[in-house]
C-alpha cells in the first residue's frame, strides 16, 4: 500500500514539473494544463506502482 501511494504522489509530481519546465501552451491536450499533466503523471504513478503477483 505504501508503495501505491508513493508511485502515485511522485507521478504527480512528475506531471506537474513536465508541465512547468516542457509543456505546451494551449495545443497539446494533456500538457497544456497542470491539473491535466498532475492528473496523467499521478495516473500512471498509479499503474506503475499497482501491486503484482509474484
Amino acid at each position: 500500500m505504501k508503495k501505491l501511494i508513493l508511485f502515485t504522489v511522485a507521478g504527480s509530481l512528475v506531471g506537474f514539473f513536465y508541465y512547468y519546465f516542457i509543456g505546451c501552451n494551449n495545443s497539446c491536450a494533456i500538457t497544456s494544463s497542470p491539473i491535466n499533466s498532475t492528473t496523467y503523471g499521478a495516473a500512471l504513478g498509479f499503474i506503475l506502482g499497482f501491486p503484482t503477483e509474484k
